[in-house]
C-alpha cells in the first residue's frame, strides 16, 4: 500500500472525517423526513418507508459504476463528484415541496443516494487501506463518531423545523373538513422543507469545491497483506468467498441499522407515544451508537479483535430486539435505541474483514460491499409487509397473527444471526494469509 507520510496521514484523516460527517448528516435526515412526509402526504407506514428504499437502493445500482469512476478519476475527484450529485438531489426537494409530490421527494432521495454511493465507495476503502488492516476498525470507528455525531444533530435540527408542533398540526389537518383550509395547512407544512434544503445544497457544493482543491493524497492498494507480505492475485473476485459473504453481511447490517434509526419514530407512535416525542427518537439510537464507537476506538485491536467485537455486537442485537418485543412503551423504544450501541462496531468490523487481502481488487471489492447498503432499502419493506395488508414492493407477507412488534422481531433476529455467523466463521472462508 502506498500510504501518505505522518503529516499527510493526519490531514487525510481530518478530511475524510469531515466527509463522514457530511454523509452522516444527510443520511440521518431521513428519520425526520419519514414522519414529515407521512403527515404531509397522508402515507401508510409502508409508503413512508419508501423514503429508505429510494435512498438506499442506489447503492446497489451505482456502486459498481462508482468503482469505474474511481479507477479513472481517483479517490479525490470521485469524492467531489459524489458531493455534487448529492447537491443535485437536495435541490429537487424544492419543486417537490412546491407541488407536494411524494414521487418528486423520492426522486431527490434517489439522486442523493446515488451521490452517496460514489462517496461511500471512495471513503471506506480509503480509510481501510490508509494504515494497517488490523487497526482498520479503529480508524473506521473514528470515522463513525464523525458520522454519527452529525447524525445525532441532523434529525434534531430538521425535526425542530419540519415537525414543530407536529401533534397540533396533525390534529388540525385530520379534523378540518374545509378543503381550502386543509390546502393552506399543507402548503404551510410543505414550505418548511424549502430553506433547509437550499442551505444543504449550497453547503454540499462548497464542500465539493474544497475537496477538489484540497491536498488529499491518492493511495493505492497493492497486492500485499497487512504485514507487507506478497499475496498472489487470484483469477477473479469469485475466488474470494469471504468478500461475498461480507457483502451479504453489510446488507443485513445496514438493514438493522436503518430499522433501529429510521423506524424507531413510527414504532414509538405505534406503542402510544406522541408525535412530538417520537420525532427525536432517532437521535437516541445514534447517541448510543456514539458510545459504541468510542469503546471501539479504545479496545480495537488492543483488547478486542475485529471478529470478536462483531460477535459480541450480534449477540447484543438479538438481546435488545427480543427486549423490544417483550416490553411496551418507553421501555420498548429504549431497547430499540440501544440497538444503536449493538450496531456501532459492525460496519467498522465487517468492512475490513471482508476487504482484507483483495490487493488489486480492493476498489471493485469495496464497491461490491457498498452495494450491500441496499439492505437499508429492503428490510424496512419486509418489516411493513409482515404486518400490513400489502406493501409497495410486493412483500405481502401479512398474517392476522403478526403485529408491528412481532414483525420487528421476525425481520431483525435472522439478520443478527447471520452477522454472528460471519463473525464466527464466514469472514475466514476462502481467506489465505500470506507468509512473509
Amino acid at each position: 500500500m502506498t500510504a501518505p507520510q505522518e503529516g499527510g496521514y493526519k490531514q487525510a484523516m481530518l478530511i475524510i472525517g469531515g466527509l463522514f460527517a457530511v454523509f452522516g448528516f444527510v443520511t440521518w435526515l431521513n428519520a425526520s423526513l419519514i414522519q414529515f412526509l407521512q403527515l404531509l402526504c397522508d402515507l401508510t407506514d409502508s409508503q413512508a418507508l419508501m423514503v429508505t428504499f429510494a435512498f438506499y437502493i442506489p447503492y446497489f445500482l451505482w456502486s459498481l459504476p462508482s468503482s469505474v469512476v474511481l479507477k479513472k478519476l481517483g479517490f479525490k475527484n470521485g469524492m467531489a463528484i459524489g458531493l455534487v450529485v448529492m447537491a443535485i438531489g437536495s435541490i429537487v426537494f424544492i419543486p417537490a415541496a412546491n407541488s407536494k409530490s411524494f414521487i418528486l421527494f423520492l426522486v431527490g432521495l434517489f439522486i442523493q443516494g446515488a451521490g452517496l454511493s460514489l462517496l461511500q465507495t471512495a471513503t471506506n476503502p480509503y480509510v481501510s487501506i490508509l494504515g494497517p488492516i488490523e487497526s482498520a476498525a479503529q480508524r473506521i470507528s473514528i470515522m463513525g463518531i464523525c458520522n454519527k455525531l452529525a447524525g445525532v444533530i441532523s434529525p434534531l435540527i430538521l425535526s425542530s423545523i419540519l415537525l414543530k408542533n407536529a401533534t397540533e398540526v396533525e390534529i388540525k389537518i385530520k379534523s378540518t373538513t374545509d378543503a381550502v383550509v386543509k390546502s393552506q395547512l399543507l402548503d404551510e407544512l410543505a414550505g418548511r422543507v424549502i430553506m433547509p434544503y437550499i442551505v444543504l445544497t449550497l453547503f454540499l457544493l462548497i464542500v465539493a469545491f474544497l475537496i477538489r482543491r484540497s491536498t488529499l493524497p491518492e493511495i493505492e492498494a497493492e497486492e500485499t497483506d497487512s504485514s507487507g507480505a506478497s499475496v498472489p492475485a487470484r483469477s477473479s473476485l469469485g475466488k474470494y468467498p469471504y468478500l461475498w459473504l461480507g457483502a451479504l453481511c453489510i446488507f443485513v447490517y445496514v438493514g438493522v441499522e436503518v430499522m433501529a434509526g429510521d423506524v424507531i419514530g413510527t414504532y414509538g407512535k405505534s406503542v402510544g407515544l406522541s408525535a412530538d416525542a417520537a420525532k427525536y427518537f432517532s437521535s437516541f439510537t445514534l447517541g448510543s451508537m456514539l458510545v459504541g464507537y468510542v469503546i471501539g476506538i479504545f479496545t480495537i485491536p488492543k483488547y478486542l479483535s475485529q471478529d470478536m467485537a462483531l460477535r459480541g455486537s450480534a449477540v447484543l442485537g438479538i438481546l435488545f430486539t427480543v427486549g423490544a418485543y417483550l416490553t411496551d412503551g418507553s421501555t420498548a423504544v429504549t431497547c430499540i435505541a440501544l440497538l444503536g450501541f449493538a450496531n456501532a462496531l459492525m460496519w467498522p468490523a465487517i468492512f475490513p474483514l471482508a476487504i482484507e487481502g483483495l490487493g488489486k481488487y480492493t476498489k471493485i471489492g469495496s464497491a461490491i460491499l457498498v452495494m450491500g447498503i441496499a439492505g437499508g432499502a429492503i428490510l424496512p419493506q419486509i418489516y411493513t409487509g409482515l404486518y400490513e395488508e400489502s406493501s409497495l414492493l410486493g412483500f405481502a407477507l401479512h398474517s392476522d397473527g403478526v403485529t408491528f412488534k412481532s414483525a420487528f422481531l421476525y425481520a431483525m433476529v435472522p439478520c443478527y444471526i447471520y452477522i454472528l455467523f460471519f463473525a464466527l466463521k464466514g469472514h475466514m472462508i476462502g481467506k489465505v494469509r500470506a507468509a512473509k
